[in-house]
C-alpha cells in the first residue's frame, strides 16, 4: 500500500474521479447486436400457458386441497376423546 504525503481535498478527489480522461484511458462504444424477430409475442405465450393450465386434469387441481383437509373419519375420532374429557 502506498502512503500519501498529504490528504486530498474534496475538490481534488472529485477532479481525479470525474475530470477529463487521461490518454491512458480510451472509451470504446460497442455496437449493439440487432434484435431478431420472435415467432411468438409475450402476450401470445402468456395466453397459451393460461390455456394449458385450464386444460389440466381436474383431479390434479383438487389433490392439494384434499390433502390439506383431514378425512371425515379422522375428524370424528379426534372429536370423541375431546367430548369424553369435557364430560
Amino acid at each position: 500500500m502506498t502512503a500519501r504525503l498529504r490528504q486530498l481535498s474534496e475538490a481534488e478527489a472529485y477532479a481525479r474521479c470525474y475530470a477529463s480522461a487521461s490518454d491512458d484511458v480510451r472509451v470504446v462504444k460497442i455496437p449493439r447486436r440487432p434484435r431478431y424477430q420472435l415467432e411468438v409475442s409475450g402476450e401470445d405465450l402468456r395466453a397459451a400457458f393460461a390455456e394449458r393450465l385450464d386444460r389440466r386434469e381436474p383431479e390434479l387441481d383438487q389433490q392439494p386441497a384434499a390433502r390439506a383437509q383431514p378425512a371425515p373419519e379422522a375428524a370424528a375420532t379426534e372429536a370423541q376423546p375431546a367430548a369424553e374429557e369435557a364430560a
